[in-house]
Formats: structure tokens, C-alpha cells, sequence
């Protein structure tokens, strides 16, 4: 795939965006907002996922090899 024709794709992508979101009826000002909001809300919502899955994918996975009968041995039965 050449250049040109990536570019023109890209830019077919944002006619498709434009045109689902009505955006194109905007002004520009209005389209800065609607776009800062929507940008700055997916940042928020991958940043929360990147901090918060992982821990949250941890606690299942001890949670469920608890139900499985594989206990971790804590430091009461460690020291006796």
C-alpha cells in the first residue's frame, strides 16, 4: 500500500467518522470541544483500564485457585 492511497484512506475514515457523529454539522469551536471531550474521555478510560485490569485479572486469578484448593501459605503457618 502506497502512501497516497493510505492517505486517502485515512481521510475516508474521518469522512465516515465526521458523518456518524454528526460533527460535520459543527462549528469549528464546537468540533475542538466535541473532540478535546472525547479524546480526553478514551485517555481516562485507557489509563483506569491499564491501572485497575491487571489488578482486577490478579485477585480473580487468586480468588479462583482459592476455590481449587491451592492456598498460598501465609506467615503464621511459615513461623510455626
Amino acid at each position: 500500500m502506497d502512501i497516497k492511497s493510505l492517505k486517502n484512506y485515512l481521510y475516508w475514515l474521518y469522512c465516515q467518522f465526521e458523518l456518524i457523529t454528526c460533527s460535520y454539522l459543527m462549528e469549528p469551536w464546537e468540533k475542538l470541544l466535541f473532540y478535546t471531550f472525547n479524546i480526553t474521555m478514551l485517555v481516562m478510560v485507557l489509563y483506569t483500564a491499564y491501572i485497575f485490569v491487571p489488578v482486577h485479572i490478579s485477585m480473580a486469578f487468586q480468588f479462583f485457585l482459592h476455590l481449587l484448593g491451592n492456598q498460598h501459605e501465609n506467615t503464621v503457618s511459615v513461623l510455626k
